[in-house]
């Protein structure tokens, strides 16, 4: 409206009025002439008003009675077209506001006639309107009347007029109270004195305005009641539902009014609320379905009226909206009603609109609080608030029961149907969508075949009602299908979001307040009267009457929904009620609504029993609310969900796969979202949230990754976990949200963090004991996370450590491999991220937290799976890696972890575990305490000992000696480190009255850490494996002699006794009893060499090195050893090892205790300390025996620091000792001690076996006879002084025991030469030096020596006849190594021959030196050479070897050379009668030898051994024929026989035809012939019985010769054509030949020595001679011519009888 008070505005205000005037004058000119003067005079009126006054409105206000009287004049015409024009006049006027209260009531009355009269109807309404809404000055009954005309204007026939009226009527109220509230505004410093009487009449006290409100709103209340009004006179009709609306917009525009003034309040009680119970009655009585014809009810019951009905509930709600505090009774009784308005058996439009109205209720928390206070605290009152939320869900399942009314047949299943059974009726219901079908997109609820659509009904928070707007309505409206669910579902959620919204405000505050360390607050702000109960016991009344009928109704609708937002709504108020029941403390409901979400996230029927057994006290519990019915429903399986998952099921109940919907994965998104955000408030509802999650997780297929996080992974049974697309994209973002859950974990408190740990061990227990038994792939999702929790709360990880570990280590001894090896995962790698974690204060600084996180590695050892310990071992490598150098006070517990091995465990465990040591050996040494050091020997000594890796036990002897060395190289070091720590332990130990308990411990600490290492060396010396062995005992010694000198004296006792012989003692025994099995294969396709196929020898191996080292150390130590008091002692044992070693049945070990014997008999007297430059350095070891130990010993030189032994030795103050004097004298004991030892070994192993042809006797290798015999002339150098003749025959008998054994027949081919070789065996080699030794000392020696001699010769005579008749070896049979080809004997004989004849030569020689000494002389020496050499000339061709017998004549020959002119000269003494025989026998068994050569002798070596036998005949004929005077007389008989026989026998048997000429020894028989005739003919001194042999020996040849022809020709004749037997034509051959050398003979000899009967005997001859000639054989044709010839000689002419007779 335009400023009235500005000039221009007046100046038009007044130029409009006299153009209105003007306008009235002029039409009422004609018809109404006293209008026209009136309105003429107002002209003038107006001008003179003008004119005079300054201020014209307020004068035309004064006047303004004048002034209105011509328009209303001009409406009193009735004539539209005046009145209307006057109606805009008046209307002008009233906008200018100047209108004085008089003149409005004349106006008012006026138009009271107009009305009357129905004139202008809506002009009327209109200047009614202007005039009460433009200024103030309308009061009382001309207020009332105004008001009265409206309404009866508003009851007119006409419709528009009807509306306007009702719109003004509505103003004009509304202005009515306005006009109130601005008074009161003005009265605002003085209020109103209220008087004590609650009269309802009494205005008294009331200003103006208010009183005209009073008036007008207690007249409301009459007319609504259909009664009088007292102050509306005039009224002549009245509709309730406008009054009812008139009454609602009051209350509800104008609260204020009736909470600031008693009589308002008191009208509100004591007339509106009785009003409105009064007309609610209909509803509460109509049952649907009972109709009026019911005969049960007397009178018919009113029907509900819809405008009615609705309008009241407008009203309800604003009266409980504005005025609750002042009415808590009345509303109670209208909550009540509400509450029985949702009924079922009530109209449908009425509960629909009964849920508008609650719905509007939910939106207003505060309210609701108030309920809470009002009623639900109060003992004896209905529990209001808990009944609205459990009616909206006894609401809400009602209408999925389809109701059966009547003949309508049932469509909802029971409950508990079959799921089938519901599919089939669900059928009939409304358009049912099945997964796949995809009619309709529109969200929806559906459950048991009930399907309610769902609408969009309001803003969230705000209440929009649809039907309580209804006002034009007079019949109730059909509501559409899903508008009551959708507007309760909305009252739902409001409800769950202003109460959560409000408490957690309100919470909020009372947390900074304390924060800030204020007082609590009281509640909130607006503290109303009724707060009297502390706040926190509000707010758990409030969720706890509410919280049944939310998860009733929420569960239902989750389960129903079909639509991805509602479900996103009801998950979130589920989970925004479980954080505020957690906040509050409130267990049962907060479990509850997470159980509802955790079963919502699994697929239906799903058993898992953490929910089911949680939601026992749920479930199946029906609340009673007034005689109401709340069921919690439980889930149904049917409703149709869109399936995204189908995975297999974790438990065992459902079999086969499981479908996820997405539904689940939206309710699985919820289950994480409020762990994530509200993880703090879950306390022991983790166990469900995780339970679950971990069932989802199964389904879906995650698998736990690095970290403890979960990737999808395939499972493992197969094929059967399916996933859309959809959800796999999904599957990243939860696996992450998963991750993240956890990761938050770090911000919860202890209390909460505690909570969720023992959630997890608890899933993780379920899931180990589902996994037992079964081959089932077990859920991983506990430990995952577990490891997940752990390492994000490293900052504070010493409150979950034990918990956590304890049972991961759990986990780690289940028997299914796949958790096992999570378990392991997870605690090494929370070990390492515990290591690695910067802690404060730091790990170093904080020893209990360092072993703390150690401890779990240890325990882990205790776990018998091989994978775990795997696990545990890659743990310690990655620890060693990264921390090793900071592990501090943790060394002694990772060495154990790393030395936990077992053989049991297989290769790969071992090996891992190795290489921690190596990592711990190569690097960190240094940097642990010295006490560990001998953890470290324990350690590294039992990998030598593990017997699955051969390679790492030897790499570990290697490490053994890289520590011996770090030990060399840190010595002082580490001595100054242990002493400190011994002397602390000797402390603690006095203090405690006990000893030191240490190993070896009465020496030193550092001497201590050596024994540990030596004593660890000697255990891998007896190890079961021969390589370990091998490299253990060559570490041993190499370390001994390398690093021995850092022992102090008194060790070195220990090392000797407790190490060393202990070694031996422990290998011998080994050795001896170890299997002679033939061991196949050395274990995959390594071939074993055959010197080690047997257990035995390969500890034979062992005992060889053992031995050797141990005497090498007593070589090189010697000076030290002897200083030790019981050295002798020492040495005795150390010999019998080396004689119970030289006595084994291995000839590798025998022999190796031969070199180890040598090797300690060329002991050198030590140099006295000082003289040596450097300790270490100069060991005297004998380079050959230092070669089997170089190869794998550490390739490294020794370290020269002779500075350190010295610095050790000032340390233990002891200076080396000098040796005392007579130290030299004293070792004649030690080498008589070795003669013995090494006689009792000669004499044990020359001893043959007792046994028969037994094949296993045990014979002595040569090579190890060899070194034995090799021995004594080393072992003589120091024993020569007191060799007796005893001795000497004690040696005798070893030598002559070692040659005469035999060589297996396997090892001859190494051994022998090819037999036809003359070559001398090493050992018959060393028997000869040894005689020869013993032969130069003799002959350098005293003169009592030589008795020796004769000894000297027997034992080599005894080897002599080895030649012909090879030595026995006990009853062993033996095969002369000529028939020992392709080895069919067992054992074989040496070719003894070589032997036997070079001693034979030595004989020869030492006789010629030796032949005059009394002792040979005295001891027939040269007799038994005789005697012996008989043997060989006596076999002659038989003879093993040719070139025996040969050697055998040119001996005797030699010798009988030197012999025989001793022999005359002694003829006298008779010393040499007994030789004779002999040597008669000798010559007749060579020249006459029964043995024939072999065919294949050649012609020439015939003639070559002819010439040998020659040979004895001329040194018959000349050293003994001449001499015969000094020699026996029977020997020259003998002699002369010999040589008669040898002109005749000379025939050999075996020649061919060819040869025969050859072969008769011819040139032998005429030496023999000649040698006779000479002495038989010649000699005239000889006796006559000589000539007679000869003589004699002569006809028997003839004769035989005579005989042998005849019976030739004989035989010839007979025979024939056939030729003759071979020896026959040989026979005759022979004679032949003797005829023609006789014949030879005699002619050479003096006629008168040859007899004339020999003559006539051999003329006889010729007849015979002549008559073979006719024999057909060429060999014996040639021969005849032969023997013919001579006989020219004798033919000469005869000369007569008479002649002769005459002469």
């Amino acid at each position: 409206m335009p400023c009235t008070n500005h000039p221009n505005a007046v100046k038009k205000l007044l130029e409009n009025m006299q153009t209105d005037l003007r306008s009235l004058s002029m039409e009422c000119k004609k018809k109404f002439p006293p209008v026209k003067e009136a309105a003429e005079s107002g002209i003038v009126k107006i001008k003179t008003i003008a004119a005079r006054n300054t201020d014209i409105l307020t004068a035309l206000k004064e006047n303004s009675s004048e002034v209105v009287q011509p328009f209303l004049m001009g409406c009193g015409t009735k004539e539209p077209k005046i009145t209307q024009l006057c109606l805009a006049a008046i209307q002008r006027l009233m906008s200018h506001e100047v209108v004085s209260e008089a003149a409005a009531g004349n106006i008012i009355n006026m138009l009271w006639q107009l009305m009357e009269n129905g004139l202008e109807e809506l002009k009327l309404l209109q200047t009614v309107l202007v005039l009460l809404t433009t200024n103030t000055v309308v009061h009382d009954e001309v207020l009332s009347k105004a008001i009265v005309l409206c309404f009866r204007l508003h009851f007119t026939k006409d419709n528009i007029t009807n509306n306007t009226a009702a719109a003004t009527v509505r103003q004009v109220v509304t202005v009515v109270f306005e006009r109130m509230v601005a008074e009161d505004e003005r009265f605002k410093e003085q209020p109103p004195a209220i008087q004590g009487n609650s009269n309802r009449r009494s205005v008294s006290t009331l200003r103006p305005s208010a009183k005209d409100a009073y008036m007008l709103f207690q007249d409301l209340c009459q007319l609504v009641n259909a009664d009088a009004p007292y102050w509306l006179v005039g009224m002549t009709e009245m509709t309730r539902t406008f009054g009812l609306e008139l009454l609602e917009s009051v209350l509800n525009d104008f609260p204020g009014v009736f909470l600031q003034h008693q009589e308002f309040s008191f009208l509100l009680k004591e007339r509106v609320c009785p009003l409105v119970i009064k007309l609610f009655s209909p509803n509460i009585k109509f049952r649907q379905g009972s109709g009026s014809g019911s005969s049960a009810s007397p009178a018919p019951v009113e029907k509900p009226y819809f405008p009615i009905c609705m309008r009241l509930l407008r009203v309800v709600s604003v009266l409980i909206k504005h005025f609750y505090s002042l009415l808590v009774t009345e509303c109670e009784i209208f909550l009540s009603l509400l509450v029985k308005f949702l009924d079922g058996e009530k109209p449908q439009w009425l509960r629909a609109v009964a849920v508008e109205s609650v719905h509007r209720l939910c939106v207003q928390p505060h309210l609701l609080r108030s309920f809470c206070q009002s009623y639900d605290m109060k003992q004896h009152s209905t529990k209001v608030f808990r009944d609205i939320v459990n009616a909206l869900g006894s609401f809400i399942q009602s209408l999925f029961i389809v109701p059966s009314v009547g003949s309508v047949s049932s469509t909802n299943t029971p409950a508990g149907g079959s799921g089938s059974g519901a599919q089939a009726s669900a059928q009939s219901g409304v358009g049912v969508v099945g997964t796949g079908g995809g009619l309709t997109t529109q969200a929806a609820f559906e459950y048991r075949g009930t399907w309610i659509p769902l609408m969009t009904v309001s803003v969230q928070g705000s209440a929009k009602a649809t039907y309580l707007e209804m006002l034009d309505k007079v019949e109730p409206p059909s509501i559409p299908e899903g508008y009551a669910m959708s507007v309760a579902f909305s009252a739902l959620l409001d409800l769950v979001r202003g109460i959560t919204s409000m408490i957690e405000r309100e919470l909020a505050k009372e947390e900074e307040a304390v924060a800030r360390g204020g007082p609590e607050p009281i509640g909130p702000a607006h503290t109303d009267t009724l707060l009297q109960e502390p706040p926190q016991q509000v707010w758990e009344e409030m969720v706890n009457a509410c919280w049944c009928g939310l998860l009733a109704a929420l569960s239902l609708l989750l389960d129903a929904s079909t639509d991805e937002t509602a479900t996103e709504n009801i998950l979130k108020a589920e989970l925004t009620m479980a954080s505020l029941c957690g906040r509050l403390g409130l267990v049962t409901p907060r479990d509850a609504f997470i159980t509802a979400i955790c079963k919502a996230s699994l697929p239906p029927h799903y058993a898992l029993t953490a929910l089911y057994s949680n939601a026992a006290n749920l479930s199946n519990k029906t609340y009673s609310i007034q005689g109401q019915n709340v069921q919690i429903i439980s889930p149904s399986s049917e409703s149709h969900q869109h399936v995204v998952a189908m995975g297999q099921p974790l438990t065992s109940q459902p079999q086969g796969t499981v479908v996820l919907t997405a539904k689940n994965i939206q309710c699985m998104r919820t289950l994480l979202n409020l762990a994530h955000c509200h993880g703090a408030v879950l306390g022991t509802s983790w166990q469900l949230v995780l339970a679950t999650l971990q069932h989802l997780v199964w389904i879906l297929g995650l698998k736990p990754g690095v970290g403890g996080g979960l990737k999808p992974g395939r499972a493992v049974e197969g094929p059967s976990t399916v996933l859309t697309t959809a959800v796999m994209t999904d599957l990243p973002v939860i696996s992450n949200i998963l991750s993240r859950l956890f990761e938050s974990s770090q911000y919860l408190d202890d209390v909460s963090l505690h909570h969720l740990i023992n959630a997890l061990c608890s899933l993780s227990m379920e899931a180990m004991e589902m996994a037992y038994g079964t081959n089932k792939e077990p859920s991983l999702f506990a430990v995952a996370k577990l490891l997940e929790t752990g390492l994000v709360n490293m900052d504070r990880i010493e409150i979950l450590w034990r918990p956590l570990t304890a049972h991961l280590l759990e986990v780690c001894q289940h028997p299914n491999a796949r958790m096992r090896e999570w378990g392991a995962e997870a605690i090494t790698s929370l070990i390492k991220a515990g290591l690695a974690y910067k802690h404060d204060p730091p790990l170093s600084q904080n020893q209990r937290l360092h072993l703390l996180l150690l401890n779990p590695l240890k325990e882990l050892s205790n776990v018998l799976h091989a994978d775990i310990r795997q696990k545990q071992l890659e743990c310690v490598l990655q620890v060693l890696q990264s921390q090793g150098d900071s592990l501090g006070p943790g060394w002694p517990l990772v060495l154990g972890v790393i030395g936990a091995i077992r053989n049991d465990q297989g290769e790969s465990l071992i090996r891992t575990a190795f290489q921690c040591l190596q990592l711990v050996v190569t690097d960190f040494l240094p940097t642990m305490p010295c006490t560990c050091l001998q953890i470290v020997v324990d350690v590294a000594g039992s990998f030598g000992l593990q017997n699955q890796e051969l390679n790492i036990s030897l790499t570990s002897i290697g490490l053994l000696w890289n520590i011996s060395d770090y030990f060399f190289q840190r010595a002082e070091i580490i001595t100054e480190e242990l002493e400190k720590e011994e002397a602390i332990l000797l402390q603690q130990a006095c203090d405690k009255g006990e000893t030191l308990n240490r190993p070896f411990h009465p020496a030193p600490p550092f001497d201590c850490l050596w024994l540990c290492l030596y004593a660890k060396l000697g255990e891998l010396c007896v190890d079961p494996r021969p390589a370990v062995r091998k490299s253990a005992g060559q570490t041993m010694f190499s370390t001994i002699a390398a690093h021995g000198t850092l022992l102090q004296q008194p060790t070195w006792h220990i090392v000797v006794w407790k190490v060393l012989f202990h070694l031996l003692n422990c290998v011998r025994k080994s050795s001896t009893t170890a299997d002679k099995e033939k061991i196949e294969s050395g274990g995959g396709n390594i071939l074993i060499h055959h010197s080690r196929d047997t257990a035995e020898k390969q500890w034979a191996e062992t005992w060889v090195l053992t031995l050797a080292g141990v005497a090498r150390i007593f070589n090189t130590r010697k000076y030290l050893l002897q200083q030790l008091g019981d050295f002798f002692k020492a040495w005795e044992v150390l010999l019998d090892h080396i004689q119970s070693a030289a006595l084994s049945k291995n000839n590798e070990v025998s022999l190796a205790a031969l070199k180890s014997f040598q090797e300690i008999l060329q002991l050198v007297t030590p140099v006295k300390d000082s003289d040596k430059p450097d300790t270490l350095g100069a060991m005297d070891i004998p380079p050959v025996l230092m070669e089997p130990l170089t190869a794998p010993g550490p390739g490294r030189p020794l370290p020269r620091s002779d500075s350190l032994a010295e610095r050790l030795a000032q340390r233990y103050s002891t200076q080396p000792q000098l040796p005392p004097p007579g130290e030299e004298q004293d070792d004649s004991a030690l080498w008589w001690s070795a003669w013995s030892t090494w006689y009792r070994t000669g004499t044990e192993c020359t001893r043959p076996p007792s046994g028969g042809g037994d094949k296993l006797a045990f014979v002595p290798s040569q090579p190890f006879l060899t070194a034995l015999i090799q021995i004594f002339p080393a072992l003589y150098q120091h024993i020569a002084t007191g060799f007796s003749m005893d001795d000497l025959r004690k040696l005798g008998i070893i030598l002559h025991g070692a040659v005469s054994v035999p060589i297996s027949s396997d090892a001859s081919p190494f051994i022998l030469p090819s037999y036809t070789e003359a070559v001398l065996t090493s050992l018959q080699e060393a028997v000869l030096t040894a005689l020869d030794v013993l032969q130069k000392a003799i002959c350098v020696g005293p003169e009592t020596l030589q008795v020796m001699y004769p000894a000297i010769f027997e034992q080599l005579l005894q080897f002599v006849e080895f030649s012909c008749k090879p030595p026995q070896y006990g009853k062993m049979e033996t095969k002369h190594v000529a028939n020992a080809k392709y080895n069919q004997a067992e054992w074989v004989a040496l070719n003894y021959v070589p032997f036997a004849e070079r001693s034979l030569e030595v004989v020869v020689d030492l006789y010629q030196k030796t032949a005059c000494h009394k002792a040979v002389i005295a001891e027939k020496v040269l007799q038994n050479i005789i005697k012996t050499l008989r043997v060989p000339l006596g076999l002659k061709y038989a003879c093993p070897a040719e070139s025996t017998w040969k050697l055998a004549v040119s001996s005797l020959l030699k010798v009988l050379s030197i012999g025989l002119p001793v022999a005359r000269q002694q003829a006298s003494s008779g010393k040499f009668d007994t030789m004779w025989p002999k040597l008669a026998h000798a010559f007749e068994d060579f020249l006459f030898t029964k043995s024939t050569p072999p065919d294949n002798l050649s012609i020439q070596e015939f003639q070559k051994n002819e010439a040998i036998d020659v040979e004895v005949v001329q040194l018959i004929s000349t050293e003994i024929l001449p001499y015969a005077n000094f020699i026996p007389k029977e020997f020259v008989g003998q002699i002369m026989a010999m040589l008669n026989k040898g002109s005749i026998h000379s025939q050999s048997s075996s020649f061919t035809e060819a040869e025969i000429d050859i072969r008769m020894r011819e040139e032998f028989s005429k030496v023999c012939f000649e040698t006779l005739l000479q002495f038989s003919f010649s000699n005239k001194v000889s006796t006559p019985q000589e000539g007679y042999i000869s003589r004699m020996a002569l006809a028997v040849l003839l004769q035989r010769a005579q005989e042998v022809l005849h019976r030739y020709v004989e035989d010839e004749r007979l025979s024939g054509r056939c030729p003759l037997p071979r020896q026959q034509v040989t026979e005759i051959i022979f004679v032949l030949k003797a005829v023609s050398t006789l014949m030879d003979s005699l002619k050479k000899t003096q006629p008168e020595n040859v007899d004339g009967n020999t003559w006539a005997q051999v003329i006889a001859l010729y007849p015979t001679l002549v008559e073979c000639i006719t024999c057909s054989s060429a060999e014996v044709s040639s021969a005849l011519k032969e023997a013919l010839g001579p006989f020219k000689d004798l033919m000469q002419p005869p000369v007569s009888k008479v002649q002769n007779g005459e002469s």
